[in-house]
């Protein structure tokens, strides 16, 4: 009952944000915000719907992406995606290379687990994870500690780099490039560009996800590596939507704009949504999997790629 009150004052809530009158009041209605109070339900009150939480942030996630597309425009997309594209496949191999030497070598953490955050950061977080786990064969406690990982250090990046990047003034193209390479997950990335900016926003859904097509690639040496080519793999479809829905909004909706800026707007709103369904997966039980030294490889590994990143974008 008390899981159902909440979504239903979040949606009346995104409702409201759309009253010119209403917006004072609704402005402290963020994804940072929203994705805190998932936090602060699964903590106190645990998880009611399990099965039903993953499904809907996942879901919501991906149409909320497909979305954001209709508030695009092609050529000012593939313009930020080839600025972060040369990094990005610099970033994928170093990331993967440096994981496994800080966790499996320095760290001692068992190789598939290692393999698994490595995967997660260097790419998109959970899907990566989600694709590489069966072809790697992980156990489920392997792939348990991984996710964790990699979804709290995901929790505390979209809190943390909004404010680091007001504080190192980055602009909206430099954040939103810094977002895309140095976050996990899809969802953290779009949640720290929306709370920067629409330009960020935009800049940093569009790197992520041609990042994210990186998982099929990834799979394929991982199955030539771990010797297991039987194995599907799981291809994000959704980000061929997202594609079409951009060329749609800049060739079909050209002369009706705002057809496309409903539709993105909308989609800005579910996001935020999301992030709550998000948020209350992390339960207390989901922090207790999470063992010392996998957490410091992930810190580790992510201080590295943040920083590293960082330096890139700022000068070269």
């Amino acid at each position: 009952m008390v899981y159902t009150t909440v979504i239903i004052l979040i949606v009346a809530l995104l409702l409201l944000d759309y009253i010119p009158a209403m917006k004072p009041v609704t402005a402290f209605v963020t994804p940072a915000v929203i994705l805190l109070a998932g936090i602060v339900f699964a903590l106190v009150f645990g998880q009611p719907y399990p099965k039903f939480n993953k499904t809907a942030s996942k879901k919501l996630l991906q149409y909320s992406v497909v979305g954001l597309g209709f508030g695009m425009n092609l050529h000012q997309s593939l313009a930020s995606g080839k600025d972060g594209m040369t990094f990005t496949i610099i970033s994928v191999v170093g990331t993967m290379v440096i994981g496994m030497l800080v966790g499996y070598k320095f760290l001692k953490v068992d190789k598939t687990t290692s393999y698994l955050i490595s995967s997660g950061t260097a790419i998109c977080g959970g899907s990566a994870i989600a694709a590489v786990g069966p072809v790697v064969k992980a156990k489920d406690e392997q792939m348990s500690v991984a996710l964790a990982t990699i979804f709290v250090l995901n929790a505390i990046a979209l809190f943390v780099f909004p404010i680091l990047g007001e504080w190192l003034d980055l602009t909206q193209q430099q954040f939103g490039t810094w977002a895309a390479i140095a976050i996990h997950d899809t969802s953290s990335v779009v949640g720290a560009g929306a709370a920067y900016g629409q330009e960020a926003l935009q800049t940093a859904t569009t790197i992520k996800l041609t990042r994210a097509l990186w998982i099929i690639p990834l799979a394929l040496a991982t199955s030539a590596i771990f010797k297991n080519g039987e194995q599907k793999i799981s291809i994000p479809w959704f980000i061929l939507f997202f594609i079409l829905a951009i060329v749609a909004n800049t060739y079909l909706l050209d002369n009706m704009p705002m057809v496309g800026k409903i539709i993105s707007g909308i989609a800005r709103k579910s996001l935020i949504l999301t992030m709550f369904f998000i948020g209350a997966s992390l339960t207390k039980k989901t922090l207790q999997s999470v063992g010392l030294k996998p957490m410091l490889q992930g810190v580790m590994l992510w201080i590295i790629i943040s920083i590293g990143s960082l330096l890139y974008i700022l000068y070269c």
